[in-house]
């Protein structure tokens, strides 16, 4: 009797023990003090409820992956200076937008931030601009050829290998201004669907959503070869955890041709890419994916306390 009351004891002491292991393995581990977010409109959230303010022409959201990841993090002090339109060179260079200015970016950070987010690239040498902007007036002539492969390609092919270079260089300058921060270099999630078209949301030639997509998974090995050649800091890929959720997908977490007010700029992320990539971030720091993925994050207003918060504009 007294062997099987200590055997069952043993037991339940296991199972204590193991239960504390668990949660202690679903918490982020170490917690962060100075978080801040760099990076482009990807980064922003142009049009996702609730819109900061400061400056407006950025368009930075309080429920962006930045917003959303501080929030889970419980992190003391969070800056977001991520803005709309956003190249490499604004990380060290002021960005005029509407109704305002951006500092550089990188001159938020400082000896005491230990965490930052890099999501850029996708605006230099103007490839979004140009797939988006210049691509769909080419389908008018040729809708069923591949006009914008024909006239981008080569140029393209030469801007990947140099947006590489920029954003090592970016990276370089992040070490030197915050030398003990842990680096998360976030490329861009699925936009361009593996098969089929949809030109109601997505206007491209039929045989040009091929290669917009070969143009978002090259940008994407320039972004991870940056980050692997830089060393020190840690890729995260949100592109195959995203794919199915493209423009023309049955829920599409990137929204079309249309813009949304009320939800979205036209081809950018919807908020739930948001929670998507805030989840993805947060495993690699990590905590476990599904307590982000799965958390009813308000739709308006900020995910964290503002007292908690320093935004662009209070620096």
């Amino acid at each position: 009797m007294l062997r099987t009351r200590v055997i069952t004891l043993c037991s339940l002491l296991g199972v204590l023990l193991l239960g504390l292991a668990t949660s202690a393995s679903a918490l982020p581990s170490p917690r962060y003090q100075h978080y801040v977010a760099l990076g482009d409109s990807y980064t922003a959230g142009p049009l996702i409820p609730m819109q900061r303010l400061s400056p407006l022409g950025c368009f930075r959201s309080t429920n962006n992956y930045p917003s959303l990841l501080a929030g889970k993090l419980g992190v003391d002090d969070f800056t977001d200076v991520s803005c709309s339109a956003a190249t490499t060179e604004h990380m060290t260079a002021e960005q005029k937008v509407f109704a305002g200015t951006n500092a550089p970016q990188l001159d938020a950070l400082s000896g005491d931030t230990d965490l930052v987010t890099l999501g850029i690239g996708g605006n230099d040498f103007s490839v979004f601009g140009t797939v988006t902007g210049e691509c769909p007036k080419l389908r008018e002539n040729d809708p069923k050829g591949a006009p914008c492969q024909a006239k981008y390609a080569d140029t393209f092919a030469k801007a990947y290998p140099e947006i590489s270079k920029r954003i090592t260089t970016v990276l370089s300058g992040i070490h030197q201004r915050a030398p003990k921060a842990k680096v998360l270099v976030l490329g861009y999630p699925d936009i361009v669907p593996a098969t089929g078209t949809c030109p109601d949301r997505l206007p491209l030639a039929d045989g040009d959503y091929p290669f917009g997509r070969s143009v978002e998974i090259s940008l994407n090995d320039a972004i991870r070869a940056a980050t692997e050649q830089d060393g020190n800091a840690s890729y995260v890929d949100t592109f195959t955890p995203t794919e199915g959720h493209d423009v023309c997908a049955k829920q599409p977490w990137i929204n079309g041709k249309t813009l949304n007010p009320f939800a979205a700029m036209s081809y950018h992320p919807f908020r739930e890419a948001m929670v998507a990539e805030a989840g993805l971030a947060y495993r690699l720091l990590g905590g476990d994916t599904r307590a982000v993925l799965n958390t009813p994050y308000p739709v308006h207003g900020p995910v964290a306390n503002e007292h908690q918060l320093r935004s662009a504009t209070a620096r």
